[in-house]
């Protein structure tokens, strides 16, 4: 069975990285035969740069479209709107195929009463079906590799090795985006005396912070405190696979948008989410949304801890000081916490086998 999967690149890496773990995961996992089709394939080169070893065939995305037939599944990512020839093709199909429009991940409750929701088209006969990605078994889960434990386990080594380069350091990732309250966190790291080290990643992160701190940075990155005591380390672009296993490593995670914030999940240790801004302070609805569930079985304080902090980073970053040392207290606690809503979102399908199941009857 084919599945074409198209995607436009919007937020640099997000997109295009949710779409291409889900058309490695089909291919490798599910025997389906995939086209991948990006409007910008560049992002994936550094995402995935061995992306041409496996079984999926990445599409350019141009206009007028050039292709074959249509799928059997067609899935629509993000609302990205097919070609008007692709939906052509697709209506002139003895049988229609499955159409998908694949959602943004929300934990909002509304979701679970829009997923799978049938769509008419207007014009033509056929019918587009949206599919949510979430937390509960009455969405469509998240997505997981079938190796993803296996993996988490390997990684153990290399979160051996960072802390015996840096012993007694908290290890730190940030992956932010450049609205982050930078100055104010690093504000708070410098007036503790605890050693820190954090991984910065490039393009945005690092830009953040070549802005927020003016002076130019050494042959090994920053360091700030009074004694020195926090380094901040430029690390170079990783592929998703090495960047789940750095997650996986550190002892805390600043991450950002949908993909690394699904990954952080994995990873079960403590996360900061910045999640991508929208209109309205519609991000703020759904990472309120988030940490309801998230945080629902924590004890008080570290849920208001957590919650209070989530909202500083995405605002702006007044109250860090202050509860950055809060935070820092809790993150014991929060990593015991990680294992238990990972084992949680085990659970229920991956969003990989969750589109296979209900495609299975409609093509």
């Amino acid at each position: 069975m084919r599945w074409d999967i198209f995607c436009k690149v919007i937020d640099n890496f997000g997109d295009v990285g949710v779409c291409w773990r889900l058309a490695r995961q089909l291919a490798a996992e599910h025997a389906a035969d995939v086209h991948l089709w990006l409007d910008d394939p560049a992002p994936l080169t550094r995402l995935a740069p061995d992306f041409k070893v496996f079984p999926v065939r990445v599409c350019p995305w141009r206009n007028p479209l050039s292709f074959g037939d249509a799928a059997d599944v067609v899935i629509e990512a993000f609302g990205c709107e097919l070609p008007e020839n692709y939906l052509q093709a697709m209506a002139a199909r003895a049988r229609p195929p499955c159409w998908l429009n694949l959602e943004y991940l929300s934990a909002e409750d509304w979701v679970e009463g829009c997923h799978g929701l049938a769509s008419p088209h207007p014009r033509l006969p056929l019918v587009k079906y949206f599919f949510f990605p979430g937390f509960t078994k009455k969405t469509g889960g998240l997505l997981r590799e079938r190796h993803l434990l296996a993996q988490r386990q390997a990684v153990l080594p290399k979160h051996n090795a960072l802390l015996a380069e840096s012993p007694g350091s908290l290890i730190v990732s940030l992956f932010c985006y450049d609205s982050a309250p930078l100055s104010a966190l690093f504000a708070a790291w410098a007036a503790e005396a605890s050693p820190l080290v954090c991984l910065l990643f490039p393009d945005k992160p690092l830009t953040a912070v070549h802005a927020t701190l003016g002076a130019p940075q050494d042959a090994n990155g920053w360091r700030l405190g009074a004694a020195g005591q926090i380094r901040l380390v430029p690390v170079p672009f990783l592929p998703q696979d090495g960047y789940d296993e750095l997650l996986a490593a550190c002892n805390l995670n600043f991450v950002r948008g949908e993909d690394s914030f699904v990954r952080a999940q994995w990873a079960a240790q403590p996360f900061v989410w910045q999640p991508y801004s929208q209109e309205n302070d519609a991000h703020l609805h759904k990472l309120t949304a988030f940490l309801q569930r998230y945080a629902a079985d924590l004890p008080e304080q570290a849920r208001a801890t957590l919650a209070a902090f989530w909202r500083e980073w995405n605002g702006a970053g007044a109250a860090i000081s202050r509860l950055w040392p809060e935070l820092r207290g809790q993150l014991e606690l929060l990593a015991r916490h990680g294992k238990n809503w990972r084992a949680h979102l085990l659970a229920q399908d991956d969003l990989a086998s969750a589109l296979v199941k209900f495609c299975a009857t409609r093509v």
